[in-house]
């Protein structure tokens, strides 16, 4: 295989327009590529891809001193940039039709799902989670399909975790929770029966078998759907005897759950990109205790052309309250048509209804008192966040891979509106970019 001289440069082509640069300094070896930049582990520890094809995959394991993340599967672009994630098995929603007797019954966890490969944790797109050593300690070398899991009512507490890349010693907190074996031979029962042997011999403290139970009538399914939602859980999951492991979408699997709906006050349209750009993106919501936030799922192309104005009444579903009070998924439904139009405060006096915009609307006003507002954009091999916070005439902005510490840029304007406005127009340009506020 080519290799780099100390001081040498080399350049590969990647995704983006300009190619990225390979270097050898030392012997340490670097990478102008993102995926280099944002790993939060020495330099002399770090890889990728492009260090990767040019050493060879047995020079680069060598030189970092140890196992190598394993490579996703490739799909979609020449260069190979895009990854398709692990072969999971994924769940239908149940028709209500369907007779579930006699199927195995087990709780929908509101966790992570993460497979397994026998050395790491993949997500479903493939991205690799930094699990610390001590937490897969133990685990079986063959592959495993669960959840990187807390407890109910922890989905954001998991997610925080799961994404650093320090392997921190926050992931004490975690559980893998396994629910099948997608490389084992036989029907459910059968893989059931091998990952109770498999997890006996590792003893792994931090991994366990999720329970199943046989479900013997409708009215027992519904009960324990009652039971797990009134304990804060999400729903259950069931699985159809003798059923095989595929890769993707099968009605042997059916996610149960029950959706709760609610009404909202529009306060204004957020603008849509990609294939919905010129009309409705998402709506911007208040509900009556005065928690803002986005509906942006739902929606036919006419209802994106011609969305509720300003103060309309308008339904959505969602499956849960986040611990913050806002709608997990929420999706549209439709407007109340016997409900009369309320404007929002912001635009109470005026004598027609605007849309709401970065300086009438909660959902994208600037950052005050020096506090940031931090958003997350995660989405295929993505995973990074942006923060804003303003302090008297200056606004600092902070960005990077999440997990990393990122950059920080600080800019001073001549007063202090100027600074809020230049804020309030980034917090709404990242909004429409696709990038979602969460609470830190």
């Amino acid at each position: 295989m080519p290799d780099l001289l100390d001081g040498e440069t080399t350049e590969m082509q990647g995704s983006g327009s300009k190619p990225y640069v390979l270097k050898n300094t030392g012997g340490v070896y670097s990478c102008s590529c993102p995926a280099w930049r944002n790993q939060s582990i020495p330099i002399e520890k770090r890889t990728c891809k492009h260090l990767r094809k040019l050493r060879g995959d047995a020079a680069e394991e060598a030189r970092v001193g140890g196992a190598l993340p394993q490579r996703p599967v490739k799909s979609g672009s020449e260069d190979g940039e895009e990854a398709a994630g692990p072969p999971l098995l994924l769940a239908e929603s149940w028709d209500n039709a369907t007779d579930l007797t006699d199927w195995w019954m087990s709780e929908k966890l509101d966790g992570v799902r993460a497979y397994w490969d026998g050395k790491q944790f993949l997500s479903r797109q493939g991205n690799l989670y930094h699990a610390p050593d001590w937490f897969i300690e133990g685990l079986p070398t063959v592959p495993l399909d669960g959840e990187l899991w807390i407890d109910r009512k922890k989905f954001q507490r998991t997610v925080s975790i799961v994404r650093r890349q320090d392997k921190s010693d926050l992931w004490n907190e975690v559980r893998f929770l396994i629910f099948d074996a997608p490389a084992a031979s036989g029907g459910f029962e059968e893989r059931l029966a091998f990952l109770r042997d498999a997890l006996a011999k590792g003893a792994s403290r931090f991994a366990k078998q999720h329970p199943h139970e046989r479900c013997r009538s409708l009215d027992e399914l519904r009960a324990e759907l009652g039971r797990i939602e009134s304990l804060g859980g999400e729903g259950l999951m069931l699985r159809q005897p003798g059923s095989k492991y595929v890769a993707g979408r099968s009605t042997t699997l059916l996610k149960v759950k029950t959706f709760h709906d609610d009404e909202a006050i529009v306060i204004g349209h957020q603008a849509g990109a990609g294939r919905h750009k010129g009309r409705l993106g998402a709506l911007l919501v208040r509900l009556s205790n005065g928690t803002e936030f986005a509906i942006g799922t739902g929606f036919s192309d006419r209802e994106r052309e011609n969305p509720p104005g300003v103060g309309s009444t308008v339904t959505f579903r969602f499956q849960e309250l986040s611990d913050t009070g806002v709608p997990r998924f929420p999706s549209w439904v439709g407007v109340r048509l016997d409900a009369p139009s309320k404007l929002p405060q912001t635009t109470a006096n005026a004598s027609e209804p605007k849309i709401a915009t970065a300086q009438t609307s909660k959902v994208l006003s600037s950052p005050a008192g020096g506090k940031p507002r931090y958003f997350e954009f995660v989405q295929g091999t993505s995973s990074k966040f942006w923060e804003v916070s303003q302090t008297s005439n200056s606004m600092t902005t902070r960005w990077g891979r999440i997990g990393s510490n990122g950059q920080t840029k600080t800019k001073t304007f001549s007063d202090e509106q100027s600074a809020a406005s230049a804020a309030a127009k980034l917090v709404e340009e990242k909004t429409r970019e696709g990038y979602i506020e969460r609470q830190q």
